[in-house]
């Protein structure tokens, strides 16, 4: 029987829209999104680096881009939340231990904060036992140690844990 529910961000909740952010970094000039940026992006999403960094990092491959540009061109990827989610989430609450686990980076989880509001971001945040971004726990998924950081901090037993989640590689390590 399942007990408690860990809950992806992205594409989950949040929609996500990567074509858009594919295009808003065209359009600063980046032509392929290289080996060492997608390191970057794993080290910012751990909190290994700070925004700065990251932008800066990104500054590399687009010398003629200003780090404002950049960020706005990063929070592309950042679509709506149907309401309808959130309401999903307030009705399972009564019958599960809720958590959320997401890959994600504070540069993100700002912007979502503040393109939704205050009241929005508090009544879903409210949903969860507890929330874990990658940037704050210093792993990311598929790591299999983040899912077992979720699980020993909570004492939940897999066999009772459902993971939600839109990749199959972070479905599969949570399975393992």
């Amino acid at each position: 029987m399942i007990k408690n529910i860990l809950f992806d961000f992205g594409d989950i909740f949040v929609n996500l829209r990567k074509e858009a952010t594919a295009t808003a970094f065209r359009q600063l000039g980046l032509t392929e999104f290289s080996a060492d940026l997608e390191e970057l992006n794993k080290a910012y999403e751990i909190g290994a680096i700070s925004e700065l960094d990251f932008l800066s990092g990104f500054q590399t491959h687009l010398p003629q881009a200003e780090l404002l540009e950049i960020r706005q061109a990063w929070n592309t990827i950042i679509g709506d939340f149907p309401l309808y989610r959130l309401e999903f989430l307030q009705l399972l609450k009564p019958h599960y231990r809720l958590f959320l686990l997401s890959n994600t980076d504070a540069t993100h989880i700002s912007f979502f904060e503040h393109q939704v509001g205050l009241s929005f971001s508090r009544d879903f945040y409210s949903c969860f036992e507890k929330v874990y971004f990658s940037y704050e726990m210093g792993l990311r998924k598929p790591d299999p140690v983040c899912f077992q950081t979720v699980l020993a901090r909570h004492e939940l037993q897999p066999k009772h844990t459902l993971f939600i989640d839109d990749k199959k590689e972070n479905t599969d390590a949570a399975a393992a």
